[in-house]
């Protein structure tokens, strides 16, 4: 039952849900004070009433204390001190215990049937003899219960009306704060791409949602344009060793001679290893894009001792021989070095140099420096960029697909790090990698 009633109670709207919760919050506080009201009013009429006893047992009290004759009425009665009369009268039919509180100087409430209330205060006294005397003034409380009855019932009305008015008021203000929200779901229906949901004037929570929600839409028409770009420039890449593969083969069908036939079949080995690489290349891309290793310590002096191993060549390390860590993954790093790395190794004449510097407060530094024809200047700042060549020519011997850069900038950015291209001392090429350093 309680699940039941706990799963209606969610599939209601905010609007809904929040007035509710405002009129039961009104209707308790309003009853606490409506309860708390009639008390007081109560209070006071009793307070009232015992200001005049107060005021008729002092007087009477004062003549008794003066040795005058004590003379009884019915609503002031001199009493001994177990409350017996004293003043001819017959008894008050007080108890035991009202009598305490009377000489006490505290007021109590007497009921006489049916319905009637009398309000008793005394005033304890000492006569000329010595004896110690009570004198209780009574007053009947006409109307009081009726009173206070009234007051009760109408401050119980009043406060359900103001729940009322209150759960209504709340209805109307959700209402009209959520009419941005509407807009926005509205807007967002048939956005088209580029657009923006509409953000509100006020600085409030929805604006922040709105403008949240603006910026995942901004990343969103990145990661399409992103991925419209990726898929054109692979497709445009894989149309080339693909044609050059089918026209080498169509050749080969026609001219069935064996010389001209086994070389052929060399071009499209070659251009069938291209195409691997290629896909290779672009699985890779694609993975380092979706899977996101966590962020450890890798010790960056290591992994470019074992990538100079790996690849082999003419390799000069500048690597201290104290680990120098930084903020990545093993598997990104070891990527980063293989193609920068292997990049320069591509291009120069004689020597690629490789150099590890940690800086205090500005993380660690790579530097790779070839002595080839370097990249020129205009070129610098799009050789991270997907299939991107400096050259036009795309032959076997002037580079890969253009996508190792892109890959190691991809590993790098994504770590919060930065990749840029300049010129080595030596006049060729020089990649620049900053990565954050770990404690």
């Amino acid at each position: 039952m309680i699940r039941r009633l706990r799963g209606w109670w969610q599939r209601r709207t905010i609007q809904f849900r929040t007035s509710v919760v405002a009129t039961a919050v009104a209707l308790i506080g309003l009853g606490v004070v409506a309860h708390a009201g009639t008390g007081i009013v109560s209070w006071l009429l009793i307070d009232s009433v015992d200001a005049d006893l107060k005021r008729i047992a002092g007087g009477t009290a004062s003549h008794v204390a003066a040795g005058s004759p004590v003379v009884g009425r019915p609503d002031v009665r001199v009493l001994g001190e177990n409350g017996e009369p004293v003043d001819g009268l017959p008894s008050a039919n007080l108890s035991e215990w009202q009598i305490a509180e009377l000489s006490a100087g505290s007021g109590v409430l007497d009921f006489e049937a049916p319905a009637e209330l009398h309000r008793w205060r005394g005033v304890p006294v000492t006569d000329p003899g010595g004896r110690h005397l009570l004198v209780a003034a009574e007053a009947r409380l006409v109307g009081f219960a009726d009173t206070a009855g009234r007051t009760g019932k109408l401050l119980s009305f009043g406060s359900v009306l103001a729940a009322a008015l209150v759960g209504f008021a709340t209805w109307l203000v959700v209402h009209r704060s959520l009419r941005p929200v509407d807009r926005i779901r509205s807007a967002a229906a048939g956005l088209p791409e580029g657009e923006r949901l509409p953000v509100p004037e006020a600085a409030d929570e929805i604006r922040a949602l709105a403008e949240e929600l603006n910026a995942m839409l901004a990343r969103r028409d990145a990661d399409t344009e992103r991925l419209r770009r990726f898929t054109g420039d692979a497709a445009h890449e894989l149309r080339n060793p693909v044609a050059s593969i089918r026209a080498q083969a169509e050749v080969a069908v026609m001219h069935p001679d064996p010389d001209i036939a086994h070389e052929t079949l060399q071009d499209i080995a070659l251009e069938a290893q291209r195409l691997s690489t290629l896909v290779e290349s672009l699985l890779a891309l694609a993975r380092a894009e979706r899977e996101v290793e966590p962020t450890r310590p890798v010790d960056l002096a290591a992994a470019v001792r074992a990538a100079a191993e790996r690849l082999g060549g003419d390799v000069e390390l500048d690597v201290p021989e104290d680990p120098v860590l930084v903020l990545a993954a093993p598997a990104e790093v070891s990527t980063v070095l293989e193609n920068i790395i292997g990049n320069a190794q591509r291009y120069t004449r004689t020597l690629v140099r490789v150099s590890v510097q940690a800086e205090p407060g500005m993380g660690v530094r790579l530097l790779v420096d070839d002595d080839g024809p370097g990249i020129p200047a205009e070129h610098r700042p799009r050789v991270f960029d997907r299939f991107y060549r400096v050259e036009p020519d795309r032959a076997r011997s002037t580079g890969g697909a253009g996508l190792g850069l892109a890959l190691a900038a991809e590993a790098v950015t994504r770590r919060g790090g930065s990749v840029r291209a300049g010129e080595a001392p030596s006049g060729g090429a020089r990649i620049e990698v900053r990565w954050p350093a770990a404690r």
